[in-house]
This record gives C-alpha cells, sequence and structure tokens, in this order.
C-alpha cells in the first residue's frame, strides 16, 4: 500500500510518500480502508519532535474515515462498515491513518451510520468532535456572550458552525493573533479581537470562553470572563503544556467555572450524537483545503504557515 512515514524528527521534507507493506490482521484487531482524515496540530508537533513517547519511524495520524477491510470482530465490526477512529495512541505508539489501509484495535473503531459525502465525514473527527464536546462543556444558552479565543484553528471554524447552527442570532466575538478579520467574519463571528503577545485587545467580557490557545493565555482569558461565567479550555496552540504559577483561588474570576474536553474523551455514542446534531441542525461542513495522501508535505507546509484558517484532510478518491 502507499503511506506517508517519517523516519526522524524535522520539517515537512522528512514525511516520503512510499510503499510499504498492508498490515496484517492480529486478535482484537482489524484493517481499515481509510477514505479520508483530517491534518491536525499535534501531527506537526510530533513531526518536529515534540511528542517525546512517539518512537520513529512512524506512520503518523490520529483520525481517519473508513471502511472495514478485514475484520476480527465481524459482529460489530462486519466488512464494509462505515466506521471513524481518532485518538487512542493512533499515529503515536502504532502507525497511523497517512496510508490506504490502516490496522486498529477493534475497541477504538466506532461504527456509524450517515449519509455524509466522505469530503464531509472526514472534515468531522477530530475537529468537530472536540469542539462538539468544547460546546456541551459550556452550556451555552441563547443569551450568552462568547468568546472563543484562537478561532482561526480548525475547531474554531467548526465551534462556530456548530453553534450558529443552533444559536442563529447568538453573540459570538473571535480572536486571532494575526488579525483575519474578514476570513472570521465571513464564517460567522461577529466581532473580531486581536490577540497580542498573549493579552486580548480589549475590555469586552463574555459569559463562556472556548479556550483553544490553552494554558499560555488561560489567566488572561480569566480577565474576560463574567462572574458566574464558564471557561472551557480545550485546545493547546500556545504551545505550552501546562498552567505555570496558578492560583485558583486568586486566578479563576470570582464564582466562575474551569472546565475542559479533548478528544480522547471519545466513544460511539459520543460520535453518532455528534452526526445527529449534525443532521438535526443542517451544520456547514466545509473543509478549508483538501490534499491528497501524496502531497502531504503541502498539507503540513499550508497548516504550518501564516494564511492556515480552518479545517485541512485528506482525501482518497
Amino acid at each position: 500500500m502507499k503511506a506517508v512515514v517519517i523516519y526522524e524528527a524535522g520539517g515537512p521534507e522528512n514525511l516520503i510518500y512510499q510503499d510499504v507493506h498492508t498490515p496484517e490482521l492480529k486478535p482484537g484487531w482489524s484493517l481499515v480502508k481509510v477514505k479520508g482524515f483530517g491534518v491536525n496540530h499535534s501531527e506537526l508537533f510530533t513531526r518536529q519532535g515534540k511528542s517525546p513517547t512517539v518512537k520513529f519511524p512512524k506512520i503518523l495520524g490520529i483520525e481517519c474515515v473508513g471502511l472495514i477491510a478485514k475484520s476480527t470482530d465481524v459482529r460489530r465490526l462486519p466488512i464494509g462498515t462505515k466506521v471513524i477512529s481518532l485518538m487512542g495512541e493512533m499515529g503515536r505508539d502504532f502507525n497511523g491513518s497517512y496510508a490506504e489501509y490502516v490496522l486498529l484495535p477493534n475497541n477504538q473503531i466506532y461504527p456509524i451510520e450517515t449519509r455524509l459525502s466522505w469530503e464531509k465525514l472526514a472534515t468531522l473527527p477530530e475537529t468537530y468532535y472536540t469542539a462538539f464536546g468544547s460546546l456541551n462543556n459550556l452550556k451555552i444558552e441563547e443569551d450568552d456572550r462568547v468568546l472563543v479565543r484562537g478561532a482561526t484553528s480548525g475547531v474554531g471554524i467548526a465551534f462556530i458552525n456548530l453553534l450558529k447552527s443552533k444559536f442563529s442570532q447568538l453573540k459570538v466575538d473571535g480572536t486571532s493573533r494575526s488579525f483575519k478579520k474578514e476570513q472570521l467574519l465571513n464564517v460567522g463571528y461577529n466581532h473580531v479581537i486581536l490577540d497580542q503577545e498573549g493579552e486580548l485587545q480589549t475590555d469586552r467580557s463574555y459569559d463562556k470562553i472556548l479556550e483553544l490557545v490553552g494554558p499560555a493565555t488561560i489567566k488572561d482569558s480569566f480577565c474576560h470572563l463574567n462572574e458566574g461565567g464558564i471557561l472551557c479550555s480545550t485546545g493547546q496552540l500556545g504551545g505550552q503544556w501546562y498552567l505555570d504559577n496558578f492560583d485558583p483561588i486568586m486566578d479563576l474570576k470570582s464564582n466562575s467555572y474551569l472546565t475542559s474536553f479533548y478528544s480522547g474523551n471519545v466513544s460511539a455514542e459520543k460520535i453518532n450524537q455528534l452526526l445527529t446534531y449534525v443532521s438535526d441542525y443542517r451544520v456547514k461542513l466545509k473543509p478549508e483545503k483538501i490534499f491528497s495522501l501524496k502531497d502531504i508535505r503541502k498539507a503540513h507546509e499550508y497548516l504550518e504557515g501564516h494564511h492556515s484558517f480552518g479545517k485541512v484532510i485528506v482525501l482518497f478518491k
């Protein structure tokens, strides 16, 4: 099969498109024919050598959509079943989805029923799933003022699409470090705020904040949270993994709440809840860029660049 292998950490040029052996079945694992996947910032970090537990060579890729090609659980995963898989140690401890086929643990393969095209389906995990979980944890109501910090990211675009599909009149502000104002307004944000050196250039405050930059800016985000508000820390776009010198008593806004979500919190039930939501509210699913597997270097280059915006996917014909 064709796959993309990385043998040592480095730039996009270290992603090698080549022929490799198709994985062989083993007990408790099934083979998925990959139809598409999203390209994620975490894969960029791994490629750069910032995931110390990942050993090379490796086939990256933490998510995919596809069909069961060979199964060791024919009752739950019969051949031809449409499936989604994401997270676990996919693309980290074992080879991931940057390939025509991927061998996955059965408990990490989620059967789905949907009429969505492969392009739309590939846009969902793990970006829309992460946005959906964050949306639920924020407990947003129709009169809330909402801020998305890191709005130009794939999760930021997915979040606004999910939210505005249900609450079309809700006021939602988004932040950007490069002030991509027109792009953010075009996808549904009502106001754009510049995020400069970890500080928001505004005195506005909000009832709910989706924090996608992460620990690098959480303290500043709490300065803009109303009393009784909720902040959901989901992303780590700021490149910082942990909160430094954080005093919950002093740094949490009075009577406010800190929650979190990440796509490792996953189950078939939750994925199908997302699919139901997408159908019920007619959520717009459109990737910003589509690449082929052999052009995966270009996909990484785009996602790393200053002009990146929204969801990037690889689609198999």
